[in-house]
């Protein structure tokens, strides 16, 4: 446990330290762009800076049965769970990091018995030595100790105080990543409502159509019967009216599938989504102020990440470059030896201490350091790329739904006028072919082209939906 001694080759480290000085790589620079353009497009007001990602999830979503989705999956997800315990190993690092250059102290005790072999140098020795009688030792020799010890790294060249903080960044940087999920939780949840309602509103159109259907039907048979229309318009009609039926059971499946998808995403088993039973055509999306692009810098969870991330690496070169410079070390320890448990704690007779310092440089084979070193550039480089990649990526993110906004109002301007005017060319066609003035095919295909229209009109409201969500969670909204 204790030396009394210790050899110390200061003259081999003092050569030591001036040759790994003058051989150390350079560190390898990257200077990262995190200019953004001042506006998201030509026409935004530079001087607007009110930013829809400053709002809170609840007041952003103000439909009571969204809500409640959402604050349920924030409590169950398992992803998020999982990202959780990820923090946690992050703040234990810390800890770790933190220790390594704090003293080492410990305490030890132990027991033994040696016995010393004749023909050996100590037992050759032992033998010829002239002993007084009484005094004695024994043989075999017993060994009883105790005692306190300490070492400790002097860190001089902050090696250890930068892997700590590089701990720390990384703890932040999971913090920051545990902010992207929920951002990406509230927006996948609050898109799949959307869907849900779309797909209820579609089934309530299509049964809606069964009815027209088969009022229509009914009224070719009895126009078969007075001999205005062949056996063939009758099984036209039988036939249209089975298509839109089948597809009232493709909209069950999608709304089981949509019901089960959020289910998982709130950590539990399927059961009934409640929602709201409003028509989805008067849903209407949230008014979306973009603010500036360079406020995604502080909005944007998955840049601070990125940010943080590359702060890290910057001082796990430090550190890496650390390891080339000398380590100065201090070793320390007291207690008591003794033979005899007798003697044990006589003091100062048993009384045993040490104090050492150690000085270690690498002088011959530092490729492992070199690798290591190398390595933490690289990682170091890598982080910059990614932490610009992922500024494009949001910047491209946001115009993209800016513009899908914009153009999707104006598409469902135009499909609503299409739907309106095909559901007056239903009634229409059906007084013609009453009159006989219109062929039972313009019915059918009037019918059907009606049908497609409303449905394209509850697929675009859906996506004006989903456009206000995803511009709300590229802007970085959803994780406050």
């Amino acid at each position: 446990m204790f030396k009394h001694t210790r050899n110390k080759y200061i003259a081999v480290a003092i050569v030591a330290v001036g040759f790994t000085a003058c051989k150390i790589p350079a560190v390898v620079q990257k200077a990262e762009n995190t200019t953004t353009p001042a506006v998201y497009n030509n026409t935004q007001d530079t001087a607007d800076t009110t930013n829809a990602a400053q709002l809170k999830w609840p007041a952003f979503f103000t439909d009571p049965y969204l809500q409640t989705l959402i604050d349920t999956a924030i409590k169950n997800n398992q992803e998020l769970n999982i990202t959780l315990q990820e923090i946690a190993i992050a703040r234990n690092e810390i800890s770790a990091r933190k220790g390594e250059y704090l003293p080492f102290a410990g305490i030890r005790a132990g027991a033994g018995i040696d016995k010393k072999a004749r023909y050996t140098n100590l037992g050759a020795m032992e033998a010829t030595t002239e002993i007084k009688p009484g005094k004695e030792m024994p043989d075999p020799l017993p060994d009883f100790m105790f005692g306190l010890s300490a070492n400790w790294e002097l860190d001089i060249w902050s090696k250890l105080h930068n892997a700590k903080k590089a701990a720390v960044t990384r703890y932040l940087s999971t913090q920051a990543g545990r902010n992207f999920v929920i951002t990406n939780l509230v927006a996948e949840i609050a898109n799949s409502y959307y869907e849900l309602l779309a797909l209820d509103n579609q089934l309530a159109i299509v049964k809606q159509n069964i009815d027209i259907q088969n009022n229509a039907f009914k009224i070719v048979k009895l126009q078969k019967e007075a001999t205005r229309v062949t056996e063939l318009a009758v099984r036209r009609f039988e036939a249209e009216v089975m298509y839109t039926t089948s597809l009232q059971y493709d909209i069950l499946q999608q709304i089981t599938e949509t019901e089960n998808r959020i289910n998982f995403l709130l950590g539990r088993y399927p059961r009934h989504i409640d929602r709201s039973t409003q028509p989805f055509d008067e849903v209407v999306p949230a008014t979306i102020h973009t603010g500036v692009p360079s406020q995604l810098l502080a909005n944007r969870p998955d840049i601070k990440q990125a940010e943080l991330d590359l702060a890290a690496a910057k001082l796990d070169v430090k550190v890496a470059r650390a390891q080339f410079y000398p380590s100065v070390g201090i070793s320390a320890g007291i207690g008591y030896q003794a033979f005899n448990p007798a003697y044990l704690v006589k003091t100062p007779a048993s009384l045993l201490y040490s104090l050492a310092g150690d000085l270690m440089a690498p002088l011959v084979n530092r490729n492992a350091i070199k690798a290591t070193y190398n390595n933490a550039n690289a990682k170091q480089v890598q982080a910059a790329y990614n932490y610009e990649r992922t500024i494009l990526n949001a910047y491209v993110e946001v115009a993209n739904q800016v513009a899908k906004i914009d153009n999707l109002q104006k598409s469902y301007d135009l499909k609503a006028k299409q739907v309106n005017a095909l559901s007056q060319s239903i009634n229409i066609s059906n007084d013609l072919f009453k009159s006989a003035r219109a062929d039972y095919m313009e019915v059918l295909l009037t019918q059907r082209d009606a049908l497609e229209s409303k449905f394209e009109l509850i697929e675009t409201k859906k996506q004006q939906m989903n456009a206000m969500v995803n511009i709300y969670r590229a802007l970085g909204g959803g994780w406050k």
